[in-house]
């Protein structure tokens, strides 16, 4: 009906609607004007036989319902995520994987004939991907580096962000500067925790084991943390938490056994949530840029899509240091 209502054939008329360049801009005027006067809706299961592409991608977080609708980073990926896709014209699917049932339910949905490519995010070293993808044939782009991912990721400089802050933290006459690190079998928690060392290291501090707790990002492994340095270590007068949530935590901690931040003790944490503003006192933290990890994902994914058979891309975002008032002055 639209080709007869454009006096167009049928494969000129398909071809508009399919996006191909490769028909003069009159005769797309044309169609589309004809699309617009019948309502025309195309069939996507019969456009996706036609080009091959179903416009949807996949985001697997391999995370708990309760870190993902709980933790700020998520949502922060996720709307640059979203943005991008919109953005493209791109449909966005979102799945969570904390188990094999829930892997089993995924694996029989990511094939081509659903979506187009699949994000990844939070992966854990510890953890096989959920599904076979490179089987799949199906463009893949991780969130974060993963020991056991050599293809295309997107991240921040977690190294960089630790060691400024934990500078920053013996700038301000610290001596004896804790760490409550994100997971080790995380990339992220690892380069934290390197980040940490460096610059223990750099201000002339001695490396200390009693000084180091492993959290998983939340604001209760926070709590949890800063109670065992309190026990291990009550002198300590500084802390870089590897999340704003532990960070949060620990500041709770340190409240209950009467030490103050920051006049006895400094605390930084990472991520430059907006709870971080608000915090008492508000917290100085390492801003990671959420919304552009997510869109660099989405973008990156997008590109791949299109070349078919990609070299891997590998993009580092730089993050920032935010001094606030938890660590504003130097012990007295």
């Amino acid at each position: 009906m639209v080709a007869a209502l454009a006096g167009v054939g049928r494969g000129t008329a398909s071809r508009v609607i399919n996006g191909s360049p490769q028909v003069s801009e009159r005769t797309r005027e044309v169609v589309m004007q004809a699309v617009q006067e019948l309502g025309y809706v195309p069939n996507q299961a019969a456009r996706t036989l036609v080009t091959r592409r179903t416009d949807t991608v996949a985001l697997v977080i391999a995370e708990s319902e309760e870190r993902i609708f709980g933790e700020p980073f998520f949502a922060g990926v996720v709307r640059g995520i979203s943005s991008a896709l919109n953005e493209a014209s791109r449909q966005l699917v979102l799945s969570l994987v904390h188990d094999t049932d829930q892997a089993a339910r995924l694996g029989g949905y990511l094939t081509r004939q659903h979506v187009d490519g699949v994000l990844l995010l939070s992966l854990h070293d510890d953890e096989a991907f959920p599904v076979d993808l490179d089987a799949r044939g199906l463009p893949v782009v991780v969130g974060g580096r993963a020991a056991q991912w050599g293809g295309s990721f997107v991240d921040v400089d977690n190294v960089d962000g630790a060691r400024e802050a934990v500078a920053h933290l013996a700038d301000t006459g610290r001596r004896t500067i804790a760490t409550i690190s994100g997971p080790r079998a995380m990339a992220s928690g690892r380069d934290r925790l390197d980040g940490y060392t460096a610059a223990i290291r750099a201000a002339g501090l001695a490396y200390d084991e009693q000084l180091v707790v492993e959290g998983d990002f939340s604001e209760q492994s926070g709590w949890a943390g800063m109670e065992e340095l309190l026990a291990r270590r009550p002198d300590i007068d500084g802390v870089f938490a590897a999340s704003d949530l532990m960070a949060m935590g620990a500041m709770r901690s340190l409240r209950s056994h009467g030490r103050r931040v920051p006049q006895d003790v400094g605390v930084i944490g990472f991520d430059g949530t907006t709870a971080a503003e608000t915090s008492d006192p508000p917290l100085s933290t390492v801003r990671q840029p959420l919304i552009e990890l997510g869109r660099g994902m989405a973008e990156m994914l997008l590109r791949h899509v299109d070349a078919g058979d990609p070299a891997p891309e590998r993009l580092v975002l730089p993050v920032e240091l935010i001094v606030r008032a938890s660590t504003s002055r130097a012990p007295e």
